[in-house]
C-alpha cells in the first residue's frame, strides 16, 4: 500500500471509531466533512517519508503518527476559517465547515479533531508504549501556547506581530511535529529533525503568502487577499514578491542541507525536492517581473 492510501486508511479508522456510540450524528458528519476529501496531505506524507528514512519497522505506529498530524492540521483549518479569525466561507474548493454546519458546531469539530489526534495515537501505541512519550511530546508542542498552533493564532491578537515567530508557530510547528513524529515512530531522536522541520515549514508559509497575493481563489480552493484585508504580517508584505520568492528558494535549499544523517537521507532529499515543486505558485512569475 502506498503512503497516500496508508494515510487515508489511518484517518478513516480514527474517524470511524470516534463516530461510533453516543457521538451526536451531525458532529460525526461534520468531522468527516472536515477530514475528507483531504488536500495534498503534505504533513502526513512528510511524517511517513522521515520514518522510512530512519528505518521504519512499526508501520502501524507511523500510520497513527501521520494520521494524528493530519487531524491537527484539519482542526487548525476549521478554526482558522471561523468568523472570529479569517471568516473564510470556502476551503478546499467547497463551503468551509462553519459555512456548511454553523459556527457552534465548527468550533466543536476543531476541538474534537485535536482530542482525536491524541486519542488515536494513545490507542494505537498500547502495544508499543516505549514510543509514546516522544510522540505525545512532538504532537503536543505542535498545538501548544508556546510556539504551537495556538500561539500562531494568538499572535494575531497582539499589537506587534514578529513575522518569524508568527510563521514558526502558525505553520512551522506542525511541520516540526511531522518530522519529529516520523523520527520518533521509527525509534530515532526527534530533536535532530527540528531544523529541517522549521525551515521546511517556513518555506511552506512563504509559499502560502505568495499564493495569497498571486493566485486566484478558484485555483487554490480558498479566499485570497486575506493578509492585506486583515492587516496580517506576511513575507510578501515585508519583502515584496521577488524577494519573498528568493527567500522561499533559499529556505528549501537550507532545509535539504539540514536533513540529519540517516540510512535514507539521499532518498528523502529526492522525495522532498519532488514534493516542493508545487510550493511555488504557478502564476507568481508575472508578479515578480
Amino acid at each position: 500500500m502506498d503512503d497516500r492510501r496508508r494515510i487515508e486508511a489511518a484517518l478513516e479508522r480514527a474517524v470511524s471509531i470516534a463516530a461510533k456510540g453516543a457521538c451526536p450524528p451531525r458532529l460525526a458528519e461534520a468531522v468527516r466533512y472536515a477530514v475528507f476529501p483531504g488536500g495534498a496531505r503534505v504533513r502526513p506524507l512528510l511524517c511517513m517519508s522521515i520514518a522510512r528514512a530512519c528505518g521504519e519497522h512499526l508501520p502501524d505506529v507511523t500510520d497513527a503518527a501521520a494520521a494524528s498530524i493530519e487531524l491537527l492540521h484539519c482542526a487548525s483549518l476549521v478554526h482558522d476559517d471561523l468568523p472570529c479569525f479569517d471568516d473564510a466561507d470556502t476551503r478546499r474548493g467547497r463551503p468551509s465547515v462553519h459555512a456548511a454546519y454553523g459556527e457552534p458546531l465548527a468550533v466543536l469539530v476543531g476541538d474534537a479533531l485535536i482530542v482525536l489526534a491524541f486519542e488515536h495515537v494513545a490507542a494505537t501505541l498500547v502495544d508499543h508504549p516505549q514510543r509514546l512519550p516522544d510522540l505525545i511530546k512532538s504532537i503536543g508542542r505542535a498545538v501548544g501556547m508556546s510556539g504551537g498552533l495556538v500561539a500562531g493564532q494568538a499572535w494575531e491578537s497582539e499589537p506587534q506581530i514578529p513575522l518569524a515567530a508568527y510563521h514558526r508557530a502558525k505553520t512551522g510547528a506542525l511541520f516540526v511535529a511531522a518530522c519529529s513524529a516520523g523520527a520518533a515512530s521509527a525509534g530515532h531522536d526527534p530533536a535532530r529533525w527540528l531544523d529541517f522541520g522549521l525551515r521546511l515549514g517556513e518555506a511552506y508559509q512563504v509559499a502560502d503568502d505568495l499564493r495569497d497575493v498571486t493566485s486566484e481563489a478558484t485555483s487554490i480552493g480558498k479566499p485570497v487577499g486575506k493578509d492585506r484585508a486583515l492587516d496580517r504580517p506576511s513575507a510578501v508584505r515585508t519583502l515584496g514578491v521577488r524577494a519573498a520568492l528568493e527567500h522561499l528558494h533559499k529556505l528549501i535549499d537550507e532545509a535539504l542541507v539540514s536533513i540529519p544523517s540517516c540510512a535514507g537521507a539521499n532518498e528523502l532529499r529526492a522525495e522532498v525536492r519532488n514534493q516542493v515543486r508545487w510550493f511555488v505558485p504557478k502564476d507568481v512569475a508575472q508578479f515578480a517581473a
